[in-house]
């Protein structure tokens, strides 16, 4: 059997790493292990976010995310959004605990202004604050909380990303316990989005038993599978280090693509487990469509 392969066929989603992977928290299940002085990648600066925002705009981008590390850290993050807003809908991947009332306010407004949608995801991994600060430490549950009902005030939905840590017969629970939560902090109209564990990262040391499944993406499993359904063939990822297939293979050196959009190889054979993960659950990284997201109402 051979290893599959997918070549960028259009460039529906650019990532920026912005931050590059400092980060203010350091989550047990980090996919690319950034923390706080951790520094595998650095900072982007907003001549090179400009510059590969042009590249985009030209290849007909259709969505544009920032994340890291905490893309917050960035001193030039909103005008690096402001930026990005001129050229496609954005969305700002956080863990929500740098959100206070400036800057929400200050989202709002370049939201407003902007001539396309601003999205904002917030992380958090448990509905009570012992669940979530076991895995994104002390405090920062109730500082997401605060960080979700500050954005709600101020007219931006967040969506709320929650990785998957527990097991199949808890679903309905665990979904009650974060609808009670968040409304309970003001968010009355909560949207959430739940990813699964992936076997990199911090995760691995975590969960050691995700590294037990030694499939690889073979062009025999894709025989009849839609390949657009890949991040790796409608999306890239820009560091300040150059471009990478996407946004789980950035500790994966063989994942380089090239320095820049302009000048990034096209075609990427699907080596690692993690490229298994995105043939199972799909578009992981993006934002969901309204019908595959969990909107918690009453």
């Amino acid at each position: 059997m051979s290893v599959a392969a997918a070549r960028l066929s259009h460039l529906d989603n650019l990532w920026f790493q912005v931050s590059g992977t400092l980060c203010n928290i350091a989550c047990t299940h980090c996919f690319n292990s950034s923390g706080p002085n951790v520094k595998t990648f650095g900072m982007m600066t907003l001549a090179n976010v400009r510059e590969e925002l042009e590249s985009a705009a030209r290849l007909g981008v259709k969505e544009i995310f920032f994340t890291g590390g905490e893309p917050l850290l960035h001193p030039q993050l909103l005008e690096m959004i402001e930026l990005a807003l001129e050229q496609a809908p954005t969305t700002i991947l956080t863990n929500g605990t740098l959100i206070n009332d400036r800057i929400a306010g200050r989202l709002a407004e370049i939201e407003r202004a902007a001539r396309y949608s601003l999205e904002i995801r917030i992380s958090l991994d448990g509905y009570t604050g012992e669940m979530n600060d076991a895995i994104r430490g002390k405090g920062g549950f109730q500082q997401a909380l605060d960080a979700a009902a500050r954005l709600s005030r101020v007219g931006l939905l967040p969506l709320v990303t929650i990785v998957r840590t527990w097991s199949e017969p808890q679903e309905l629970e665990t979904l009650a316990g974060f609808e009670r939560v968040l409304k309970a902090a003001g968010y009355a109209r909560a949207r959430i989005k739940i990813l699964p564990a992936l076997p990199l990262g911090r995760e691995l040391v975590r969960s050691p038993e995700l590294a037990a499944d030694e499939d690889l993406l073979t062009e025999e499993m894709l025989d009849g599978f839609d390949r657009e359904l890949l991040m790796c063939s409608n999306s890239r990822i820009v560091t300040d280090r150059g471009v990478w297939v996407c946004p789980l293979l950035v500790e994966k050196p063989d994942a380089r693509l090239g320095d820049s959009l302009s000048s990034a190889a096209l075609e990427y054979t699907l080596a690692h487990h993690a490229c298994v993960s995105c043939y199972r659950y799909g578009t992981i990284c993006g934002n969901p469509s309204a019908d595959a997201q969990i909107e918690l109402m009453g």
